[in-house]
């Protein structure tokens, strides 16, 4: 019952963040896919891709499909490696979004978009920078809101003793 409440809040937090009007690129999704295996494990990675499924169900599949979830996958991933600190978390999330940004564009240009020529691949990066700079934003901003509710849990000794086990402030 547990695993599925803990579903279910990952869930609404991904759709609310997916279907309410946003800039291009400006969402959790980022900061999840980061936080979300960083917090309660890499266990935890395909609820945050199952989320992306159900809620692209609405949104309407894409030839990027796939590589937007593989990101999500690397992310997850990596994220055990900088969840020790409020510093290396940061630094993770913004990695993340590096990590979203070379591999949903490289989809991109795998598609035929720009053609299949090294300046096809270069324009299609290049042309990319305005939403990185929206996906870099939003990262530092759900970071940030993820971190202040964290601390708030911990200091309210709410927080389970797995999150006090694995984020230290």
């Amino acid at each position: 019952m547990k695993q599925v409440s803990i579903f279910l809040g990952i869930f609404m937090a991904i759709a609310i963040s997916r279907f309410i009007p946003h800039p291009p690129n400006f969402t959790s999704l980022i900061a999840l896919s980061f936080y979300v295996p960083a917090i309660l494990g890499l266990s935890y990675i395909p609820a945050v891709i199952l989320s992306f499924a159900i809620t692209d169900i609405v949104i309407g599949y894409h030839t990027g499909t796939f590589f937007t979830w593989g990101s999500v996958f690397l992310i997850g991933m990596i994220s055990q490696s900088f969840s020790k600190t409020l510093i290396t978390r940061l630094s993770g999330a913004l990695i993340g979004a590096l990590i979203f940004f070379l591999v949903t564009n490289f989809g991109v240009w795998v598609s035929g978009m720009y053609g299949y020529t090294v300046s096809g691949f270069i324009d299609c990066y290049f042309l990319a920078i305005p939403f990185f700079a929206y996906s870099l934003i939003s990262t530092l901003m759900f970071t940030i809101i993820i971190e202040i509710l964290l601390n708030k849990l911990i200091n309210k000794k709410s927080a389970s003793f797995f999150i006090l086990n694995r984020v230290k402030f």
